[in-house]
């Protein structure tokens, strides 16, 4: 396979807001069916609870399938997409969670404003190099204590289907190490607290899936 490619961000919106009704269709309800991924978010979820609440971000949050998720475990939650229709099938499937379009680069919040952050699956369109500065601004906007929980595709290779959900794409998912992402967030300032990888579940592609949780010093 070949190695990890850079995406223009204006082709990877495009994609997404060409599919969106059609992705939510398909991995709305996904959560259903990953375990780990349930056993995570809720440990993000207590955490953020036990330090007394906060706002939280669902960055990348797609059909707002993991912010419903945790906004019906007690957060204050708002989810963050770069695709316009896909933030617009969120709020439709979602009604009375807030949802907004914004880029993972560039995060419309102040600084120190988030208790937490998820980000599930969303940096796979980036390539290493690629990580510091987006979890450089994840770092900004998390307060002292704030926690924030990466989910990726393990690996150091790129898929390029050429096809998604019945619409013709041109981008690369890219295939991540877990010492790359770690190293990122070390740089950006946080403290890596768990990391982990599992095998796919059958219905998944299959590669290995990596968690890392980060929190932002006191």
């Amino acid at each position: 396979m070949p190695g990890p490619e850079r995406n223009d961000a204006a082709r990877v919106r495009d994609v997404y807001d060409r599919v969106a009704a059609r992705y939510a269709d398909a991995f709305g309800d996904e959560l259903a069916a990953k375990p780990m991924d349930r056993m995570l978010l809720q440990l993000l979820a207590d955490d953020v609870l036990g330090r007394g609440g906060g706002r939280v971000a669902d960055v990348g949050t797609g059909p707002g399938h993991v912010a419903r998720f945790l906004a019906d475990r007690g957060l204050d939650v708002v989810g963050i997409d770069l695709a316009p229709a896909m933030i617009a099938e969120a709020r439709r499937r979602h009604a009375g969670l807030a949802f907004e379009v914004g880029d993972h680069g560039a995060l419309g919040f102040d600084d120190g404003a988030l208790a937490a952050m998820t980000s599930f699956y969303a940096i796979v369109h980036l390539t290493a190099p690629e990580l510091p500065p987006v979890l450089a601004e994840a770092a900004r906007v998390l307060a002292p204590g704030g926690a924030m929980l990466v989910a990726f595709h393990v690996g150091d290779e790129a898929v390029r289907p050429g096809e998604m959900l019945g619409e013709p794409v041109d981008v690369a998912w890219n295939f991540l190490p877990m010492a790359a992402v770690c190293d990122a967030l070390v740089a950006a300032g946080l403290a890596v607290e768990l990391r982990l990888d599992r095998a796919p579940y059958p219905t998944e592609h299959p590669c290995r899936r990596g968690y890392v949780m980060a929190r932002k010093p006191r």
